[in-house]
């Protein structure tokens, strides 16, 4: 698919409903082989409810990205302003909590699509530092975040139901 395609647009709150389906969908595609089924549920049920979904698009400290193709959802970004762990460097950090791609789009420029539109707005809101984390398994998202120069600065645990896992916190400075 080529990228120019794409179409990148704010969400609103009346995309609460998607998000959380589109959300549930990824995060399942991407982690269900590696948790415990158990776990698994109890995380989608808690982090991709609509109601949360409708709580994080109301908050004005975060930001969320939809890509479109053919009046498809194929991605979507969530950032967040306003808090870091520790280890993070810089005096206005933003926090990239989500970036999914359509498991079967993966590969087709659409997650780097998003992340310079997640840098652009990171650029707009004079943040110096954007930061995530990425469980310390998930290989594939973490050589696209070194693709993109971040580098790991610590970690911190991530609760999938009742599995503390570790994430990597990764950062990179927003204008290199």
């Amino acid at each position: 698919m080529p990228t120019s395609n794409l179409t990148i647009r704010p969400a609103t709150t009346a995309d609460a409903p998607l998000l959380a389906k589109f959300g549930a969908r990824a995060f399942t595609a991407a982690f269900a082989a590696d948790n415990a089924p158990e776990d698994m549920a109890a995380y989608l049920t808690e982090a991709f409810s609509p109601a949360l979904q409708q709580a994080e698009l109301a908050d004005p400290a975060s930001c969320f990205l939809i890509v479109e193709a053919a009046e498809a959802t194929v991605g979507y970004a969530h950032l967040k302003a306003g808090s870091a762990e520790a280890e993070v460097t810089g005096t206005n950090p933003i926090e990239l909590v989500r970036i999914y791609t359509d498991p079967e789009r993966i590969g087709q420029g659409i997650g780097a699509a998003l992340m310079t539109a997640c840098l652009e707005v990171a650029r707009q809101g004079d943040h110096d530092v954007i930061w995530l984390g990425v469980w310390e398994k998930n290989h594939r998202a973490q050589a696209f975040y070194q693709r993109w120069g971040f580098e790991r600065v610590g970690t911190h645990v991530f609760q999938l139901g009742a599995d503390a896992q570790t994430d990597w916190i990764l950062e990179r400075q927003v204008n290199e």
